[in-house]
Parts: C-alpha cells; structure tokens; sequence
C-alpha cells in the first residue's frame, strides 16, 4: 500500500473506531507508539505489534461508553500522516469528555512503524 492509501484507510477505520483492525492491518510486527507522557498503567512507550494490541484493549476496557469518534483528514508529507482525533467518551467512574489529540504515524515498506499522540 501506498502512505496515501494507508492514510485513507486509517482514517476511515479510526472514524469506525476499528483501532483493532487498523492495527492487526496496517502496523508492522516491530511497531512502536509513543504517548505524551507516561500515566498508571500506561508507559510512555509501547514497542511490538502485540504490545500495542494489548494495550488498545487495555484503554477499550476502561471504556463505559462511546459517543462519536471524529477524526480529520489526514495530511501527508513523504512518508508521515497526521490527522487530529476526537473520542467523545466517557470513562468507567469518571465524567463524559472528549479526549482531543494529534496522531502522527510513520510509514516504511508499506506499513506504519511509529504512532505518536500529542494533546
């Protein structure tokens, strides 16, 4: 696949809140995803496909419910996307909110290698 290719189905399946598959489709084995900071029970840094897996279903757990997920259009400069995702979620035991951040994700050899969150 092509970054332009990837990017529009990444998009699209973040829109469907498909975070799984997107994963198990797109990543590559030795895929890295770097948060902004370090919280309980999350590292800053998650290495491996099957870390990252993990820990989608980690975050999915503490999920009660799910509201709208809206994500832009991505822009791509050579082989970086980046769009801005909104969750509109709420938390088990806390408030409904939305959670807003920029996704940037790095492609090589047809699948993304790094995912990076900035809020």
């Amino acid at each position: 696949m092509t970054v332009e290719q990837i990017a529009a189905r990444l998009a699209g399946l973040c829109r469907e809140e498909k975070f799984d598959v997107a994963q198990k489709e797109l990543y590559a084995d030795d895929a890295v995803s770097i948060e902004p900071y370090a919280i309980p029970g999350f590292e800053k840094e998650t290495r491996g496909l099957e870390a990252l897996i993990e820990k989608d279903k980690k975050f999915s757990a503490m999920v009660e419910a799910r509201y709208g997920t809206v994500v832009s259009p991505p822009l791509i400069a050579g082989n970086v996307i980046a769009f801005t995702l909104t969750m509109d979620i709420k938390l088990i035991g806390r408030d409904r909110t939305k959670m807003n951040e920029l996704c940037v994700y790095h492609v090589k050899d047809g699948k993304i290698i790094s995912e990076q969150f900035f809020m």
